[in-house]
């Protein structure tokens, strides 16, 4: 058991690690114009690659991974995540063309799917105590609101008062700290070294999500009935049908099959994806909206989206303590009924800077935070024994859900884009219903 002055060094290591992730997740969104212009790249298929290159690496890695901490060590693993994140980020700063940042932000994600179920499982280990174990899973998750929410407008900071590359240079200092409080307060987990690495799995899996994704991408400019699009489509539900049979025949997959079959844990594994499809999709489209149609600068659009961002942020804090109380069911609830009203809002917009409207419609949406923490403790709880793997396999299903969130919201404005966003919450909320009925 650790004192309580080294288990909050342990989790204030890990939530520095995961931080990270998420910030990446977001903090390009309001650079992306200066980004574009910089490189040479207008496109907003070429931007949305520069976001989704990330989040369909993590996405794609995140199960093998976590089969790697259950093997190797978690806290080994969050190490290597960590450095690797580090080291990507730097590229990242340096790049001269659009390609090589697009590759350099594959590289972080590839290092974030590390870090990202690392991260649970340490947690799991460092906090046995269910009502403690709740508490640190609500800070976590909290973070991770802080995280989404704070990149939008520390994004626009860094563009409007100095360079889009202090974007990704400001993960070298956090993920120092992070790697030297890891190796002074975090005790690893036992390893399970008999545990195997499912590579057709890795790659069928992983040519599936680039598939959709990039279908998804080249219809927002070729059209849907373009002939690339439909080869990327169908090439990623070819892949995705061989994935599921490669599943079935292997012994150690890297997702077994039958996990779904718990209703909580597919019940919260289906909420993650649908969540950050949301979530991921409006920040997109509401930075490039704010600068295209609104002609704001980085600056002011991410001084806009404060109210959003800060109301995510509290309202993921909150939901912490509410579902360590009350247990998940109503936070997801609310935050799915608080994201769905929120969405219907900014679809109905007026087209002119209606900026008090834009504030209250955004403090509301950003209450869909509520579900953030909630649905990672139902996760959790529902594979007992298998913290790897439950956050491996509810990451995955949320950074899918947020590439093909920016994939396919990215493209549109909020006019179409945000009813689109508000059917995603109306499934979420149905579903939370459904676990509520099997709890």
């Amino acid at each position: 058991m650790l004192t309580e002055t080294r288990a909050r060094l342990a989790l204030a290591a890990v939530c520095l690690g995961f931080v990270m992730i998420t910030l990446d997740a977001t903090i390009v969104n309001l650079a992306l114009p200066a980004i574009g212009a910089d490189l040479g790249e207008p496109s907003t298929a070429a931007l949305q690659w520069i976001v989704d290159a990330y989040t369909v690496t993590l996405a794609a890695f995140l199960l093998t991974w976590g089969a790697a901490g259950d093997r190797w060590g978690s806290r080994r693993v969050f190490e290597v995540g960590v450095a690797l994140f580090v080291v990507a980020s730097v590229a990242c700063a340096l790049a001269g063309d659009a390609a090589w940042l697009i590759t350099a932000r594959a590289v972080q994600g590839a290092g974030a799917a590390a870090l990202l179920p690392s991260s649970l499982a340490l947690i799991v280990h460092q906090f046995p105590d269910p009502r403690e174990r709740a508490r640190a899973l609500g800070v976590w998750g909290g973070m991770s609101g802080v995280g989404l929410a704070a990149g939008p407008v520390l994004g626009g900071l860094a563009v409007g008062l100095a360079d889009w590359r202090l974007v990704f240079a400001v993960n070298v200092p956090v993920g120092i700290v992070a790697i030297v409080l890891t190796r002074r307060a975090v005790a690893e987990p036992p390893r399970h070294e008999t545990t195997r690495l499912d590579l057709a799995g890795q790659l069928t899996g992983t040519a599936s999500l680039a598939g959709l994704v990039a279908g998804l991408i080249e219809s927002g400019h070729a059209g849907w009935l373009a002939p690339t699009t439909i080869a990327l489509l169908a090439a990623g539900v070819v892949a995705g049908v061989v994935f599921v049979a490669v599943e079935q025949r292997v012994g150690e997959p890297v997702l077994p099959l039958g996990i779904l079959k718990i209703r909580n844990f597919a019940v919260a594994t289906a909420i993650g994806g649908l969540f950050n499809f949301c979530l991921y999709g409006t920040l997109f489209c509401l930075a490039l909206y704010l600068q295209r149609a609104w002609s704001l600068g980085a600056l002011a659009a991410g001084l806009t989206l404060v109210p959003l961002t800060v109301v995510v942020a509290l309202n993921a804090f909150f939901s912490g303590r509410l579902t360590g109380r009350s247990g998940p069911r109503v936070p997801m609830i609310a935050g799915a009924l608080a994201g769905l009203v929120g969405s219907a809002g900014f679809a109905l917009l007026p087209a002119d800077r209606a900026l008090v409207l834009f504030v209250v419609v955004s403090a509301g949406y950003g209450c869909c935070s509520l579900a953030m923490p909630a649905m990672t403790s139902l996760a959790m709880n529902s594979l007992p024994g298998q913290a790897g793997l439950a956050a491996g396999v509810l990451n995955a299903s949320r950074q899918t859900g947020g590439a093909i969130g920016v994939a396919l919201v990215g493209a549109l404005l909020p006019a179409t884009g945000m009813w689109l966003v508000a059917g995603g919450f109306a499934l979420v909320a149905g579903l939370a219903l459904v676990e509520r009925q099997s709890s």
